[in-house]
């Protein structure tokens, strides 16, 4: 009897100092949140020096035209046809968006990664994703990008971005990134 006496007064002050200690915790967190809580009513005053993040004009975002959805830069893959490193027609106004971005941000550069399917040796799969890479490289200088600002590379078929054995993953595989 004595000691189930003895065990609920200790469970009673261990619950009695779980409590106190949360209630301190939490007077504690609100403050470091910009309220105080000293001002006897126990209401919190407001601090306006909270900054708040998501709705402010476009001006003061600070969004690039990289991240914009709707642009032309948004779009950072080229595709090409089989066995071939020629910019096809429909990619040429993105190689030229990104050219003309890269121009008039000089202090900006871009790896362009050359890719290419399964079928042919790895040997020429390499050569063949650094000439779809170089590809896009001369183009984008003869639109005025300087050289210094594009790094080219090559992967050939080592870095597939859709795994398969049919015409579809191999039309995709076949390509040059373009990663700012």
């Amino acid at each position: 009897m004595i000691m189930r006496l003895f065990v609920a007064l200790l469970l009673g002050l261990f619950l009695s100092a779980c409590e106190s200690t949360q209630q301190k915790r939490d007077e504690v967190i609100v403050e470091d949140m910009g309220t105080s809580l000293e001002d006897g009513t126990g209401a919190a005053e407001e601090d306006t020096s909270v900054q708040t993040y998501g709705a402010v004009d476009d001006e003061l975002s600070g969004m690039s035209a990289l991240d914009d959805p709707d642009s032309p830069l948004s779009t950072r893959i080229i595709y090409f046809d089989y066995d071939s490193s020629d910019i096809l027609p429909e990619y040429r106004g993105i190689v030229e968006s990104h050219a003309s971005f890269l121009t008039e941000n000089s202090d900006i550069s871009i790896t362009l990664e050359g890719h290419a399917d399964e079928r042919g040796s790895r040997e020429y799969n390499l050569a063949l994703g650094e000439r779809r890479a170089e590809s896009i490289k001369r183009q984008m200088t003869l639109l005025g990008v300087s050289p210094s600002q594009i790094i080219t590379v090559s992967y050939g078929e080592e870095r597939p971005r859709v795994d398969g054995h049919d015409d579809y993953a191999w039309s995709q595989n076949r390509r040059v990134e373009i990663l700012y």
